[in-house]
């Protein structure tokens, strides 16, 4: 795997790269300022109903009103750290910020991000805050030729433009993919849970299927992307041979395609 500038391209036993282009300074920071807008109105909601509850119970001594504003203000902490942590794991990812620019946030290998990773990167974000507005974090940012933050070197995670998604349309529009199979075996992918693929999962099958009549050892490569998907859904390993991994991932992108028909 090589890391260029702008650039994180996963190098394939074949010598063939799948890049994806490392989200800028500009583009991250209008993320981020949609996310922090989003926050700010979730703290808002807690401030305000904790003003209510202290209100409509104007019997409450000191003490108690006190513990009220103390719970209510760690639950508006709270709101700021796992906003983050919650959205990147729901969409694999991404924060509703980096969902509406189009960033997807990754590990250095082209993996989605896990709940460790993604705890890590948002646990640092407070020192990238520093001093304030993100100081520390866009200094980092300004050293680091793949634009990444304190969090996202603790975590080994990276910032990435995310693809559009991948339709039946798209797909006769931009290339033709050859979908035939070798026909040397029967492949079902019956059970598959092909809603779950990122785009990022899918435009590596498509490159694949288009540049397989190029590749020598085209079978081997098919079997290490299939064992990718399966271990990154958590699902066992398929005990296939290497003809029929060609056609499983073949048939694959066929189910996302006829479930976009749908």
């Amino acid at each position: 795997m090589t890391l260029p500038e702008e650039t994180l391209d996963i190098q394939t036993p074949e010598n063939v790269a799948f890049g994806y282009q490392v989200a800028g300074l500009g583009s991250r920071f209008v993320a981020t300022l949609l996310d922090t807008i989003l926050v700010f109105l979730l703290q808002a909601v807690v401030v305000i109903v904790a003003a209510l509850i202290i209100n409509a119970f104007q019997a409450l001594n000191d003490e108690l009103s006190a513990w009220v504003i103390a719970i209510f203000g760690v639950i508006a902490s709270l709101f700021y750290w796992g906003y983050y942590v919650f959205f990147e794991m729901l969409w694999n990812g991404q924060s509703p910020g980096k969902r509406w620019v189009g960033l997807r946030v990754i590990r250095l290998d082209g993996t989605p991000i896990t709940l460790s990773e993604s705890f890590i990167r948002n646990l640092v974000r407070m020192v990238d805050f520093l001093p304030a507005a993100y100081g520390v974090g866009i200094v980092t940012m300004f050293i680091d030729k793949q634009s990444r933050r304190l969090g996202d070197l603790a975590a080994g995670t990276l910032v990435v433009q995310d693809r559009a998604p991948i339709s039946i349309q798209s797909l006769s529009v931009r290339r033709t993919v050859n979908l035939g199979m070798q026909g040397l075996t029967h492949v079902s992918v019956e059970g598959f849970p092909v809603e779950r693929l990122t785009n990022s999962e899918l435009s590596l099958i498509e490159d694949f299927l288009l540049r397989r009549d190029q590749l020598t050892h085209r079978d081997q490569l098919a079997v290490q992307i299939l064992n990718t998907l399966h271990q990154r859904l958590g699902l066992p390993l398929p005990t296939i041979s290497r003809l029929e991994a060609e056609d499983t991932l073949a048939a694959i992108l066929q189910a996302v395609q006829n479930r976009a028909k749908e």
